[in-house]
This record gives structure tokens, sequence and C-alpha cells, in this order.
């Protein structure tokens, strides 16, 4: 099976920048969300699904496989798509492997549980261009190894 990317496009800041790398790279991209959230985009596939916790996350797992990038920054679905073979990057352009994944997860969980017992926790800033730059030359660095 060809390679492909899939986009967690429930707020990704980054999905013109992917599809735009898919085209020139000649890799179908496909963007998958909930219903709160329309995304046609020419050059991508869109699939949506019903709102629910995680609904989006489940069904771009399914369709993943060994080979393919997945964007996203959700670190659970990151996990999952780590487990089936896939490349993950997040919008910024970090990569997750299965050596950083463990410490990602437990540092959420550990956010979560401080936020059931009243505390705050940070929310992310505002997005730069910088970032935008960060996950464009990630991305193109990981379609040249994989795919040229």
């Amino acid at each position: 099976m060809s390679p492909r990317i899939f986009v967690d496009a429930d707020g990704c800041p980054v999905v013109d920048e992917t599809i735009r790398l898919g085209k020139k790279y000649r890799i179908p991209v496909t963007l998958v969300a909930d219903t709160a959230h329309q995304l046609e985009r020419e050059g991508a596939v869109t699939i949506t699904v019903e709102k629910g916790s995680d609904s989006a996350d489940f069904r771009l797992v399914n369709l993943v496989g060994k080979g393919d990038i997945v964007v996203t920054q959700d670190y659970g679905l990151a996990a999952m798509a780590l487990s089936k073979g896939a490349c993950v990057l997040n919008q910024n352009g970090s990569q997750y492997t299965e050596e950083n994944i463990e410490g990602l997860l437990m540092s959420r969980h550990l956010s979560r549980e401080l936020r059931r017992a009243g505390g705050r926790t940070k929310g992310p800033s505002k997005r730069e261009k910088e970032q935008d730059r960060r996950f464009i030359e990630a991305l193109e660095i990981l379609l040249e190894k994989l795919y040229t």
C-alpha cells in the first residue's frame, strides 16, 4: 500500500501546509474531523465523523497503517498511530517516537490530575509563524527521507 498522510483536523493549524506538501510529494492527504468542524479543502479527502469524545481519533487510527504519516497534537492518538507503524508529527514539527511518547502521556496524565484537584495548568500560547516554519521543515524532511 502506498503511503498516506492523515491529519487529526479538529483544530489543526497546519492543514493547508500539510496539503501543499502532500501535493508536492504526490502523497494523498486525508483530513479527519468531527461534525463540529467543517473542513473541505481542495487537494484532500475529508472524513467527517459524528461528534463525540475521540470519535475522530478512533476513526483515524482505524485507517492508518505502517509507513503512513499522522499529524496530531493528541498524545493518545499519537501513541495509537505509533503502535500501527506510522510516523507521527505534532503541529509544531516535533516527532512523536516510541522513545518520547510514554513521558508525554505521563505528563498529560499528571496535568489532568492537577486540574481535577483544582489546580491550573498553563494553556497554549498564541501560535507564531516560527511554529509553522518548523512544522513545514519537519514534514518535508520526513517526506524526503521516507518517500524519495
